[in-house]
């Protein structure tokens, strides 16, 4: 494994092969990743931090996701990356999304989980008051509610180490940069689902209360020859929740879109 700085970014780079690029969401990091990657033996994986999150350093100016997708495509320039499949989570996906309708010959395919086109109304609004919260102190108090409405009851009764895995991915985020990246999200405008032409794999939570099936489902509608599909007894942290099942998944889209 190597770590690389390259703009805004750090990123892990593990393996030989086809790129994989995974770009994680709302106080993520690469290591959201983790579960799925001995489902990527033979890939060269490449996992990030966003812009302010995790490892990256924090922004000298306000985020916008325009900014993140653009940090992202410059990254994969410096190391060389001239194609890969993209696999992003929640605001990761929106990422993706970007990239895909802005720069086509860059992506591959898609796997999305726990995909938005767009935060709703009162998404945004959440997300100005989370800002405001994390810019108080309250990080940890941001922490246990995301534990108790973003994980499925399931998750929070029967794996405690997928439960810390998020408190603490939480609680280590700069307040500041996470501010900004809330704020980044809530201003956060789809792309036209119709300039998207990579092949596209939706994964969701059954229990997924911040993007339910619905939402993914009228994304899916939009991109051409989209497939979405469902992990049960799952909240919105796909990859950590249901590793086994999300790898699973993940593997048998890349084995066909690369056949």
């Amino acid at each position: 494994m190597t770590t690389v700085t390259i703009g805004p970014i750090v990123a892990e780079v593990t393996g030989e092969g086809m790129p994989v690029v995974m770009i994680h969401g709302l106080g993520g990091t690469s290591n959201m990743f983790q579960p799925q990657m001995a489902a990527l033996s033979g890939y060269r994986v490449v996992r990030l931090d966003l812009p302010g999150s995790g490892r990256s350093p924090k922004p000298f100016e306000p985020l916008t996701m325009e900014i993140m997708s653009e940090a992202v495509v410059r990254a994969m320039d410096g190391m060389g990356v001239t194609r890969a499949h993209f696999i992003g989570h929640s605001m990761g996906t929106i990422v993706c999304q970007q990239i895909a309708a802005k720069h086509p010959a860059l992506v591959a395919s898609l796997a999305l989980f726990g995909a938005l086109a767009e935060p709703a109304e009162a998404t945004r609004l959440g997300l100005v008051k989370r800002a405001q919260l994390a810019r108080s102190g309250g990080i940890a108090d941001i922490a246990d509610q995301i534990v108790a409405n973003a994980l499925s009851a399931h998750t929070r009764e029967t794996s405690p180490a997928a439960v810390a895995f998020v408190r603490e991915s939480i609680t280590r985020q700069d307040p500041e940069s996470y501010a900004r990246t809330c704020e980044a999200l809530a201003k956060a405008v789809a792309v036209d689902p119709r300039r998207i032409a990579a092949p596209t794999l939706l994964v969701t939570g059954d229990a997924d209360t911040v993007n339910p099936m619905s939402v993914g489902q009228a994304l899916a509608d939009g991109i051409k020859g989209a497939v979405i599909s469902s992990l049960d007894r799952c909240g919105h942290w796909a990859t950590i929740e249901c590793p086994r099942e999300s790898s699973q998944k993940l593997a048998d889209f890349l084995r066909r879109v690369d056949r």
